[in-house]
């Protein structure tokens, strides 16, 4: 046996000898007579090893160029495009490939685009890819030198995979998912660094496996004033990136948000006891409304607006305090609504109590007479809590059966006990005197306030006086 045949016996490669050969054949060459046949082989091998990656999952951009197996899902449209200082149009056509762990948009340039526009490949096609992985407009994409089919090898995912939420991955593009509008956030507006104003907005969208927070840009972000909570939604041509851990799926220039009136779409809410929630951890809760308090107003430090509103929810377990912050304080919430709030942070609250926190990243959603959306009791089993210890929003009343009585509030005598009092500041200095329109009280506190501030106590009441443990 020769030195090529040994060194690629030894070598974990999809390569043929014949390639392997050839390859080493034009290394020698490449080097004019520096390196010997077995020297050469070596070096064709380790490039091969070192270029070729396990899965597309494994691919990061900025990696140098790489080779590796995907099936073709779809072929985008041939574009021509203008190239700086040259007379002759570029083309370009975008394919969308995977492999059982993900997808990737391949970039194909000028002949070989041309030969795929003319039907050189088909959908269901198994590629070698050689290429440069890049951030591009939409997620991952790569950059592809070269590409043969390979008609041996098998990749066990079929176009149409990954239309669920619970399929995506990151990195996709070319994205088609359905889901039961759940919540909605108004347009924002910001300034790109050439100066020029973009607009954002964002949606979140549930169906049987699962939901996701939907990105819209630009004039995509009009979907927000178009469509409501429990309308049914196709997202079309989105990515998907990640924000904080999580998915999202994005929807540009190139994307639509298609409303469907026909469309069997459900949304079943799976979470979390109330009573089983811990601190500093992320997590769905869902109950009935039990109480709500004013929605208040409050300078942050930047000297920008915020508002908050707290709202008390119940399950068969317990109770827990929600913060809704910004836009979400804006939902109108009654005692007896039955809600989801996902993605909400359990932190430390008033009196050592837990209370949840639903941010920007959180999903609020008022569950209406259960219109296209089934609660996680349906999903699971008949019993009040399921296997995995997720509650189901037919749950929601106490022993009673009354859902729609209120919370215990705080006791608002003067013997010492705790109490939450919210007012305006009617005197600054030393005292600070609160006055919330039916009662005016006077704060023993260290904290700066400003005359007409509107300000939230917790404290010690005494003979009429708050000594406040926290001011905000």
């Amino acid at each position: 046996m020769g030195a090529i045949e040994d060194v690629f016996e030894d070598l974990d490669t999809d390569v043929s000898e014949e390639a392997f050969r050839e390859a080493v054949e034009e290394k020698v060459e490449q080097m004019g007579g520096l390196a010997d046949e077995e020297t050469a082989a070596m070096l064709v091998a380790h490039e091969l090893t070192e270029d070729e990656v396990e899965t597309i999952a494994d691919l990061e951009a900025g990696m140098e160029e790489v080779q590796f197996l995907a099936k073709v899902l779809s072929v985008g449209e041939l574009r021509t495009f203008e190239r700086d200082g040259e007379s002759e149009d570029g083309r370009v056509i975008n394919v969308e490939a995977a492999d059982e762990t993900g997808s990737v948009r391949l970039t194909f340039w000028d002949e070989q685009a041309v030969a795929i526009d003319e039907g050189k490949l088909e959908v269901g096609d198994v590629l070698r890819i050689q290429g440069r992985p890049q951030d591009g407009y939409s997620g991952l994409e790569i950059s592809v030198d070269k590409a043969e089919p390979d008609d041996e090898a098998t990749i066990d995912v079929e176009p149409g995979d990954g239309e669920t939420i619970e399929a995506l991955t990151l990195g996709q593009s070319n994205v088609s998912v359905r889901g039961v509008v759940l919540d909605t956030e108004g347009i924002r507006t910001f300034e790109r660094d050439d100066g020029s104003e973009g607009r954002v907005a964002n949606l979140a969208i549930g169906d049987e496996t699962g939901r996701v927070r939907v990105t819209l840009w630009d004039e995509q972000a009009n979907t927000v004033e178009e469509v409501t909570a429990d309308d049914t939604v196709e997202i079309v041509d989105g990515y998907v990136r990640e924000r904080d851990g999580d998915l999202e799926v994005h929807v540009g220039e190139e994307g639509a948000v298609e409303q469907l009136t026909d469309a069997d779409v459900e949304y079943a809410p799976e979470t979390t006891p109330i009573d089983e929630v811990k601190i500093d951890k992320t997590v769905d809760i869902g109950g009935v409304v039990r109480s709500t308090d004013p929605k208040r107003t409050f300078d942050r430090d930047d000297g920008s607006e915020g508002q908050v509103k707290n709202v008390r929810i119940q399950d068969d377990t317990g109770d827990i305090r929600v913060a809704l912050w910004g836009e979400k304080a804006d939902r109108e919430l009654a005692p007896g609504d039955e809600v989801v709030c996902a993605d909400v942070e359990i932190q430390d609250g008033w009196q050592d109590d837990l209370e949840a926190s639903a941010g920007w990243q959180s999903t609020v959603v008022v569950l209406e007479d259960g219109a296209s959306m089934a609660s996680a009791a349906d999903a699971t089993t008949d019993s009040d809590v399921g296997d995995d210890g997720a509650t189901g929003l037919s749950d929601f009343a106490d022993e009673s059966g009354d859902a729609s009585e209120s919370a215990t509030t705080e006791d608002s005598t003067d013997d010492g006990t705790q109490v939450e009092f919210t007012g305006t500041v009617v005197q600054t200095g030393d005292p600070v005197i609160v006055d919330d329109g039916e009662e005016t009280v006077t704060v023993e506190t260290n904290e700066s306030v400003r005359l007409g501030e509107e300000v939230t106590v917790r404290g010690r009441r005494r003979e009429g006086d708050i000594e406040a443990e926290e001011l905000f």
